[in-house]
């Protein structure tokens, strides 16, 4: 599994491109690739729990052009090992 986390500032760009984002990570947790996603409750940034390889998720960081809109860092991305839980 791969561990995205991202640090949001409230820039207009970032929150008019919201809605396409969370359309795409939809889809691709309808696909399996995406175990979860959200905002830190104080929507600071986000975490994002991918079940590919870490190639995968250089791929939907290209694909998605949130991670290059203004307010939006990808702050962090780890492999994850996960010892309880959904094994993927």
């Amino acid at each position: 599994m791969v561990i995205l986390e991202l640090a949001f500032t409230a820039t207009p760009e970032r929150l008019a491109a919201r809605p396409a984002h969370r359309s795409f990570l939809a889809r691709l947790h309808e696909e399996g690739r995406l175990l979860a996603a959200g905002p830190w409750a104080d929507d600071s940034g986000a975490l994002l729990v991918f079940t590919g390889e870490r190639a995968e998720v250089e791929r939907v960081l290209e694909a998605d052009p949130y991670y290059r809109t203004p307010g939006v860092e990808v702050a962090r991305v780890r492999e994850w090992a996960p010892v309880v839980g959904p094994a993927r």
